[in-house]
């Protein structure tokens, strides 16, 4: 027992020991931390700003590169746990909490953050895979809350990507990253002009279906065959009339008559779960999804 607990105390003093103290707002680290938060977009380099301490473990679990971690001092425990999970050569940060609270979006800082970069796909990556799952379509939702958890339902059901279109919310804005719970590191997401997309599409074989409030095939009755693509809206507004026009077939989510629409979220949810029960991709037991 006393060996052991020597064991600890020297491990927690070399992680205690990777922690550079930085007292300084000027120093270019923070000043890449900062920015990123303030963008909602990745730095020059390619690095987002992602907060949290269950996002942090989201994106060591996930293999995301990092950086560099930024703890604040009230946050040493976190950080000790933190530590051990990450690789020798990640720099790690200590700042005054005022500064680091200054530096992050949150209204109730946990006192963790990173400068952290994750795969990025192309056009051809997603189209390639399309008979493997649906792909989904996000047109204007501008709601990162609603984003993040598109992303979160999509790979909870087997989609096998996302692309964003024109006037949808960053996906590097640290609310949709927070709200995707992980998702965002392991979900292929592509950023592409529909009117060029569209095509794309069709050439590889792709049923394009669209979500409406009002009128289309009822969910209940739609038939969802691989590859398709799934096109979401905006909130309030939905899809716009000239891609509803593109459309080979309209979905109708059934709900009260008092209601006008559907939380985009929402709405994508129920309709990759009902893609998924078709499939029989929930296993059961809904662990058996690729």
């Amino acid at each position: 027992m006393l060996l052991e607990t020597g064991k600890s105390r020297t491990r927690g003093e070399n992680n205690d020991a990777r922690l550079r103290l930085v007292q300084g707002r000027h120093n270019p680290l923070i000043k890449d931390l900062r920015r990123a938060f303030a963008r909602g977009e990745a730095t020059d380099d390619g690095f987002c700003g992602i907060e949290g301490l269950r996002i942090l473990e989201e994106a060591i679990r996930s293999g995301v590169k990092f950086r560099a971690v930024f703890f604040s001092e009230s946050a040493q425990v976190k950080a000790r746990r933190l530590l051990s999970q990450l690789g020798a050569r990640t720099e790690t940060l200590l700042l005054p909490d005022k500064l680091f609270s200054s530096i992050v979006p949150s209204d109730t800082p946990q006192g963790v953050a990173a400068l952290a970069r994750w795969p990025q796909f192309s056009l051809d990556d997603v189209l390639g895979k399309a008979s493997f799952g649906p792909l989904l379509v996000v047109a204007g939702v501008q709601d990162p809350g609603n984003l993040g958890t598109i992303m979160r339902s999509a790979e909870a059901f087997g989609a096998i990507g996302l692309i964003l279109g024109e006037g949808t919310v960053s996906p590097f804005n640290p609310k949709v990253v927070r709200a995707s719970a992980g998702s965002i590191f392991r979900l292929p997401v592509v950023r592409a002009k529909l009117s060029g997309t569209i095509p794309r599409m069709r050439e590889s074989g792709l049923h394009l279906m669209a979500t409406s409030s009002h009128k289309g095939t009822p969910l209940q009755k739609a038939r969802f065959e691989l590859p398709l693509a799934l096109f979401l809206g905006a909130e309030g507004a939905g899809l716009m009339r000239e891609l509803l026009a593109e459309m080979d077939e309209i979905i109708a989510i059934p709900h009260a008559p008092k209601v006008e629409s559907l939380n985009a979220g929402v709405a994508a949810s129920i309709v990759l779960y009902e893609m998924a029960r078709q499939s029989d991709r929930l296993g059961g037991s809904g662990n058996n999804l690729p």
